[in-house]
Order: structure tokens, then C-alpha cells, then sequence
């Protein structure tokens, strides 16, 4: 376990948060692990076993690392994949690489496995923290008063809920674009869709199968096929017990209210014609799976309103697409700088009481905005350097075709970037020299790893805080 970076006294900050997937569980984490009090709404009326496999990178594994291993790191190891390599062919089957996983590292671990499973981890460790849940809350109205320093939310129901912040985490499906910053943007079609599907193993064959037995019959494996505008990535899970498939596939059809259908196995088979025999015995035992159509949204302006008390993060900010494997990864990052700004700023007797929570969102804007976009980006980049392969080239340099790992993305350090920036993008606001982009830990001329900058300490307050959660009092 990382040794947390610094102390947070608790703040009598009221983080109201609406939407408990994994943007909002990890802020509503990282907002009390700050000292803020929190409550989330979720709109669901109970949770559900559903979805299939996440990651978790390095980046975000490191902020996962200073949180309570007895709750988070030991439980997720022991429901997580534990592969040694990610093998890549051509869809015919042809082998080309080898690409090693990551050495293991305890301060930047790295998660994947069925969302659910995670999850249930980080939902039980967030009850233990004194985060306050409210099931089945649907929220029609998103409001703030600059002048009383309040932000709130209006639920169907009637129920009104009031904090100094609040944060929409609403996924990419967000109604608080609409509702909070009154942007009514479409989602535009990408012009592909996802074919997912996860599966006990053993019940259904895989096992019994001389062409699918080598992905479980010695644990955990991940495998890649890759095609002519489709791919399939195969992970089996939990020591070889659970197995998880994901195609990804054209799809020039229009988009309808939902994005997610039950899919057909004799759809994905026909998709596969000629493709790896595996390919198609492991799809053939499938008992069910599900056709998601990928989306695309327009970057916002702004993930801040204009009174500087409402803010987005995760899907509802930025949508990712799945090649990437970073969606999950930059919501904890935007949910640890959110927590991060609300504290240094509540902190900083420099900042006047009524510009603290917005000075705070406003850097959070600035110290995250130019990072997610190019992260973005990484996801159309896989998917075409798969999709589009020249196969002959590839032979001769079989490792241009590995999964990317840089460094900019991958060892960012997301809490202690922001405390390091904090007062540049402070004085920034003030009239003072503008950012560049290489200090923005944005692209492969980040920086951060050849600049060091002392931590901002944490100036203790001069009066009396009382956490609500336990009772205590701080001076």
C-alpha cells in the first residue's frame, strides 16, 4: 500500500452526488477520504448483478493503492484476472505477439475483472467510510445560488437534497448535460457496436472443449483476434472459472432510445464466418450476451455551471470508448482531483469563503480538461491500428500492433499533480502566466516526471470543524 500523500481534516463540505456507477462511487470515496461529507443519489431502487468486464490501469490503481488494502486491495486481487501475457493473432489464428502484462507493482496495481464484482468492493468500502446512499432517487432539477454558496437537487419524488457542491455522475447516458449545463447534445452514432458476453466457463463447456480447454485449464488467459474492421478479446477470470468475450464490429445502424439489446450468437457466428475456429467454439457456448452500440458525444465547453456549485466527471463529462480502457480509470482520477481542490481550497486563506468551492471546480476543469481529451483519443487510435492492420508490415515489427502503454497516461499520478499545480492554476485565474500544455500531464511532452515541485502542505483551520459522521470536532 501507498503511504497517503497528506492528511485531510474534515471540512463540513456537503458533496451531494448524483449517480453511484463508478465515477460517483470512487468520488463519493475520495470526497470523504478528503474530510467532505457525502450523499449519493442513484436512481435505481436497488442494485443489480449486471455488465461485464472493467478495467482499472495503473493510474487509477495508484489512487486505489492508498485506500484501505483490507477493504479494497485484498478483496480485488482475489476476484481480479492474474494472466501473465496478452496473446495477439490475426483473426485466421495466425500468432504475431506476446505482450507481457505489467510487472506487478503495489502502488500502481492494476484491476480487471467483472464490474459487478468490483463494484460490490468499492460500494461496501464507501458504506464503511459513512457515505450516505439514497436508492431509487430520479432527479429532475439541478439548482445552485451563488450567493447563498448552495447547490442542490429536486427529485421526482418531491425530496430536495442540499450540499456546497454538487456533482452529476450520471454516466454517458447524463441528464445533467441537459439538466445542469443545458446542453442537449445527441449522441452521434460511431459506426460500430460491441457484441459482450460473460460466462461461467466450466457450466458451459469451455472446459470440455479440446478448442477453447487451453483458455481456463491452466487459469487465467487474455487473447486477441484481430480482423478487418473487427476485433474479439477473450479473458478468462478467477483462476479460469469465468469467462468474458468482447467484439467489437461496424454497425452503420441508427440509433434508437436504448443502446443496449440482447444479442444473437448466430448473429456473431455469421460476423465470424472464417475466422479462428476458437473464435467460434467459444462464442457457440455463449448463454446469453448483449449488442452495445457505441456512442460518441461532442467534447463539452464546460463541465462546470456558471455559479461554479455543479460539476460533471466521468462518463457524463468525457465518454470513452472502450479501446481506450480508460473510462473507468479517468472518472477515479476526476473524483480524487475534485475531492483534492474542494479540501486545498477550503484551506487556503488566500481564497475568500464564498470563492472557495467554485475556485476549486474551476481547477478542476482546467488541471483535467486537456488530459481526458487526449486520452480520449486513444481509444479511436487502438481501434484503427487493429481494424486497419497491414498485416505484412506488421510481420516485420509484430510489436507495433501491442496495446500502448505511455508513460503520460499510465504514471500520472493524478492527487499529487494537483497539489503540485494547484497554486499555478490558482494564479493562472488570477491574471497570471497561462499553463502550457507540457505541464498539463496532457500528451508525451508531459512534464511531470522531469519537473519536481513541493507538495502544497495542508495549513491547518484556525476554528472548530465537527465531523457529522462520527461526532468529532477539529480545530
Amino acid at each position: 500500500m501507498a503511504t497517503p500523500i497528506a492528511p485531510y481534516l474534515p471540512t463540513g463540505i456537503h458533496v451531494v452526488i448524483v449517480g453511484a456507477g463508478f465515477g460517483g462511487l470512487t468520488a463519493s470515496i475520495e470526497a470523504r477520504l478528503k474530510g467532505h461529507t457525502v450523499s449519493v443519489l442513484e436512481r435505481v431502487p436497488r442494485w443489480e448483478q449486471h455488465g461485464d468486464i472493467i478495467s482499472i490501469s495503473q493510474n487509477a490503481g495508484r489512487v486505489l493503492s492508498r485506500w484501505d488494502p483490507a477493504w479494497i486491495g485484498d478483496k480485488l486481487r482475489k476476484i481480479c484476472m492474474n494472466h501473465e501475457s496478452f496473446m495477439i493473432h490475426t483473426h485466421k489464428g495466425e500468432f504475431i505477439f506476446e505482450q507481457p502484462v505489467v510487472a506487478p507493482d503495489p502502488e500502481r496495481p492494476i484491476y480487471n475483472g467483472h464490474r459487478a464484482d468490483i463494484h460490490r468492493v468499492l460500494f461496501d468500502y464507501a458504506e464503511h467510510l459513512g457515505v450516505r446512499f439514497h436508492m431509487g432517487k430520479r432527479v429532475t432539477a439541478y439548482k445552485e445560488d451563488p450567493k447563498l454558496g448552495k447547490a442542490w437537487v429536486e427529485c421526482e419524488d418531491g425530496e430536495t437534497f442540499i450540499g456546497d457542491v454538487v456533482v452529476g455522475a450520471d454516466g454517458i447516458r447524463s441528464r445533467a448535460r441537459k439538466l445542469a449545463l443545458g446542453l442537449d447534445d445527441r449522441v452521434k452514432p460511431t459506426g460500430y457496436s460491441v457484441y459482450r458476453a460473460w460466462f461461467n466457463a466450466e457450466e458451459h463447456g469451455i472446459l470440455d472443449d479440446p478448442l477453447t480447454r487451453e483458455f481456463a485449464e491452466r487459469g487465467d488467459t487474455h487473447t486477441g483476434w484481430l480482423g478487418p474492421d473487427v476485433h474479439l478479446l477473450v479473458a478468462t477470470c478467477k483462476g479460469g472459472r469465468e469467462l468474458s468475450w468482447v467484439c467489437t464490429h461496424k454497425d452503420d445502424g441508427d440509433i434508437d432510445e436504448s443502446w443496449s439489446y440482447p444479442g444473437r450468437v448466430e448473429d456473431v457466428l455469421k460476423l465470424l464466418e472464417g475466422w479462428d475456429p476458437r473464435c467460434r467454439a467459444i462464442v457457440a457456448k455463449t448463454p446469453s450476451l448483449v449488442d452495445w452500440k457505441l456512442v460518441h458525444r461532442e467534447p463539452l465547453p464546460t463541465w462546470i455551471t456558471p455559479g461554479g456549485r455543479i460539476c460533471l466527471i466521468g462518463d457524463a463529462a468525457h465518454p470513452f470508448l472502450p479501446t481506450s480502457i480508460q473510462g473507468c480509470s479517468q472518472a477515479i482520477e476526476d473524483g480524487v482531483a475534485l475531492a483534492t481542490l474542494l479540501s486545498l481550497t477550503h484551506t487556503d486563506k488566500q481564497v475568500p469563503d464564498a470563492r472557495k468551492v467554485p475556485s476549486a471546480l474551476k481547477i478542476y476543469e482546467r488541471l483535467r480538461y486537456d488530459r481526458v481529451k487526449s486520452a480520449q483519443k486513444k481509444g479511436e487510435e487502438v481501434r484503427d491500428m487493429w481494424h486497419k492492420a497491414d498485416w505484412a508490415k506488421v510481420r516485420l515489427n509484430p510489436g507495433g500492433i501491442k496495446m500502448p502503454r505511455e508513460d503520460w497516461l499510465l504514471k500520472h499520478d493524478c492527487e499529487r499533480f494537483v497539489r503540485r499545480m494547484y497554486k499555478r492554476a490558482l494564479a493562472e485565474f488570477d491574471g497570471g502566466d497561462k499553463i502550457p500544455i507540457t505541464s498539463l500531464a496532457a500528451n508525451r511532452e508531459s512534464d511531470e516526471f522531469l519537473i519536481e515541485m513541493p507538495p502544497t502542505p495542508v495549513t491547518t483551520p484556525e476554528y472548530e470543524v465537527e465531523d457529522p459522521m462520527n461526532g468529532r470536532r477539529y480545530r
